[in-house]
């Protein structure tokens, strides 16, 4: 039994050093629009096609404008 329970434990610690940090940014550069305004640069979360993990999702946060996350992300 101590055998399984040590053996689950660093599996488990390998699955969760093995994970991708939730926080991942990518820097967005200053770009006009097609109707000539100009958006500043800025950061955003990680491009995936989880809605969850975004700044924009509620439960989250952005860290560098430290804005709550406001959208349900099952209602998108």
């Amino acid at each position: 039994m101590k055998k399984l329970f040590v053996l689950l434990l660093f599996v488990a610690a390998i699955l969760f050093a093995s994970a991708e940090p939730a926080d991942a940014a990518v820097r967005v550069r200053g770009y006009y629009r097609s109707n000539g305004t100009y958006v500043q640069p800025h950061y955003r979360s990680n491009p995936d096609r989880l809605r969850y993990n975004n700044y924009s999702s509620r439960g989250n946060y952005n860290p560098y404008t430290g804005a709550r996350g406001y959208r349900n992300y099952w209602r998108w």
